[in-house]
């Protein structure tokens, strides 16, 4: 029996668990309250891709009115059947042998996604076997979603389920009739699981992280199933979802299937919630949670109870996660993107919230990104060093906001001086405080990989914004970041409010001029998004932009508007995305902007050479007072010889200094005092 049930619901990655539950997991055992955790969605993935999931969800037969693709499935299904087990083990590493026969291409059934399977021979030359044969698999496994989607369950999506239902849902009720609606197949799937745990548990509390719109269908589902079938257990939702959409919620039949929503962070909602159910606090004792009195919708705030700070939460617990059960696959469209979906990484937070926390398009407002608290370089390091022990895994996602470049120094310098090996990436702002050395210091710590916003690549918008970085600050960062040896990632937008057709070019034509320099390696284009929490939400006419405000009774995140430009930003989207998928793979990078395109664009107004020649200007560097000069390399091998000069005989020191691919000599003279 375990007190609490935190349960992530279906579905977030397959490679890695989101890393929520073990954050609360990891605080409530600093507090001695028993708990267990389980990512729902992975077991419900396991379940359903194995042998005996295809051969009990077999449709009955076939469908003349289902796509080709999926007619061509149903009718290999037995192919699917006998091999569906052998790559899940293979795509969980315990089987790389089978890298050989699924690379040669005849091994794996192969429906639609292959239609658009890119030359896997130029892609991974002969030696890349194993991540070919993960890329195959990948879309096996995609061709096997299109069809649950299409012929079994149509709310059904790897990374998500019912996801158009939880999506600017303002109101309540097109989710309440769905949840009237017979469980599906996957419903099905997810409540069995779930139920054998409950019984198995017998928690006071079910706790349902739920970090996006594609997990509140299913956790409305679970939640339904428990008040259903297990009356005295509570339920409580919290999460990025709730924190982000329901602060303004008012429908009671929400509290129909959960007694309580908790905001912001968890530790001490949950803690007080837990007390509160014992019978240890009174209801007005609780922290930031709604609940339902007096068929009213009351949010409650003891303002006396204050939340911890980040050194006393613990080190996140990975325990009853099946790490050894997540799924590694390969997308080959854009190489973060790989590196996010293939390999187990270990979340942690270098610091609570944003330390810029400017931005005028990003949520700012609200707690997790206006309440700024860093923690320790030492105590991250510990807590690396206690999570490598618990799972086994040394790759780390800091999932910072903004990552500080102090404490990334910080934290790079203490993980050389114990000697860890790790290897890590982040989010960060490209700001001027990235120079060669400390990229150079970060690399030699184990980081691989940097995401960042370039965002609109104009110098205008990005002070509208207020980034507070220009193009050219971006451009030496990425060219300090990529000298040495850490992939590049830049979040671009377009449509920002007042954003030109030719600033939208000339943006385009920034980002080519990066990649064709090869200082960014990565990249994704997404469309200008208005939220409610975000300065340009909280005063769209400032911004000229004219909003469709609607009745609030459930979730309020996205708004839909107008922008006075009158310029459709839709149109530019499918030629932004196919260049960049281009200059990702080196393709296309000679070419006229206005090849991209099938109407009339303007030309680029910014110069040919415009990243080249701020990459080429001369760091101002100045040293402060109090610098101090690190070495992290080895000690040199030390010898001494004499030079003979006419009569004069001079004594030098030899050292030589050896890193793992060459060795340098300084010859060195012995002055006398």
């Amino acid at each position: 029996m375990k007190s609490i049930f935190l349960i992530t619901p279906p579905f977030t990655q397959l490679n890695t668990p989101y890393p929520a539950t073990a954050y609360l997991k990891g605080f409530l055992n600093t507090k001695s309250i028993s708990s267990f955790q389980m990512d729902l969605g992975i077991e419900v993935i396991l379940e359903i891709f194995s042998k005996q999931g295809l051969l009990s969800m077999k449709p009955a037969q076939k469908q003349i009115t289902w796509s080709h693709s999926a007619q061509r499935i149903y009718t290999l299904w037995h192919e699917y059947v006998k091999t569906i087990d052998a790559v899940i083990e293979f795509l969980q590493g315990k089987n790389p042998t089978l890298a050989t026969l699924i690379a040669q291409g005849n091994f794996l059934p192969q429906a639609s996604r292959f239609d658009q399977m890119v030359d896997v021979e130029w892609a991974f030359g002969q030696m890349g076997i194993q991540d070919k044969a993960k890329y195959l698999a990948t879309l096996y496994l995609e061709d096997l979603a299109d069809f649950i989607k299409e012929c079994v369950d149509g709310h059904f999506g790897f990374s998500r389920y019912a996801e158009r239902l939880g999506r600017s849902a303002n109101s309540f009720e097109e989710l309440h009739k769905e949840l009237m609606s017979e469980p599906s197949y996957i419903d099905k799937v997810s409540l069995n699981i779930l139920t054998k745990r409950l019984e198995k548990i017998s928690p006071e509390l079910v706790c349902f992280s739920v970090p996006f719109p594609g997990n509140l269908f299913a956790a409305f589902r679970c939640a339904q199933f428990v008040k259903g079938q297990f009356p005295n257990i509570k339920t409580c939702m919290g999460g990025g979802f709730p924190n982000t959409e329901l602060r303004e919620i008012s429908d009671l039949r929400v509290f129909d299937y959960f007694d309580f929503i908790c905001l912001d962070d968890g530790e001490r909602p949950i803690e007080n919630l837990y007390a509160y159910i014992q019978g240890k606090i009174e209801i007005h004792d609780l922290k930031r949670t709604f609940v339902k009195q007096k068929d009213q919708v009351v949010f409650i705030n003891d303002i006396q109870c204050q939340d911890y700070h980040q050194t006393e939460l613990g080190t996140p617990d990975y325990s009853d996660l099946l790490i050894d059960k997540y799924i590694s696959v390969i997308e080959m469209a854009n190489p973060m993107h790989s590196l996010w979906s293939d390999g187990r990484w270990n979340k942690l937070t270098m610091a609570h919230g944003c330390y810029w926390g400017k931005c005028t398009f990003c949520d700012i407002s609200l707690d997790y990104i206006k309440l700024y608290e860093p923690i320790a370089a030492k105590l991250l390091v510990d807590r690396m060093e206690e999570i490598i022990a618990q799972t086994g895994t040394r790759g780390f996602h800091f999932v910072d906001e903004a990552a500080p470049p102090a404490l990334m120094r910080e934290l790079a310098i203490e993980i050389l001086k114990r000697d860890l090996i790790v290897s890590w990436w982040t989010n960060i702002r490209f700001e001027k405080s990235f120079t060669k050395d400390l990229c150079l210091l970060l690399s030699a710590s184990g980081c691989v990989a940097i995401s960042g916003g370039l965002e609109v690549a104009s110098d205008r918008l990005l002070e509208l914004i207020q980034k507070g970085v220009t193009v050219s600050q971006v451009a030496k960062v990425t060219d300090h970041l990529t000298s040495a040896g850490i992939m590049v990632h830049a979040y671009l937008m377009y449509g920002f409010p007042s954003q030109t057709v030719q600033e939208t070019i000339d943006s385009l034509e920034m980002v080519r001029q990066l990649f064709d320099i090869g200082v960014v390696q990565s990249a994704f284009w997404h469309q200008f998004a208005l939220t409610a929490h975000s300065p340009v939400g909280m005063d769209p006419e400032s911004y000229g932009l004219v909003v469709d405000k609607k009745q609030i009774s459930f979730a309020n995140n996205d708004i839909e508007f107008k922008d006075q430009t009158n310029i459709d930003h839709d149109q530019f989207s499918f030629g932004l995305k196919k260049s960049l998928y281009n200059y990702m793979h080196g393709i296309g990078l000679e070419y006229p902007l206005q090849e991209w395109f099938d109407f009339k664009i303007p030309k680029s107004s910014i110069e040919p050479e415009f990243i080249s020649k701020c990459i080429m200007k001369e760091d101002q560097i100045q040293i402060k007072p109090h610098a101090k000069y690190l070495w992290i390399g080895h000690h040199p091998q030390i010898s001494n010889f004499q030079k003979k000069k006419k009569d004069l005989i001079i004594d030098y020191y030899k050292l030589e200094f050896y890193n793992k691919q060459e060795n340098y000599i300084l010859e060195l003279k012995t002055f006398r005092c």
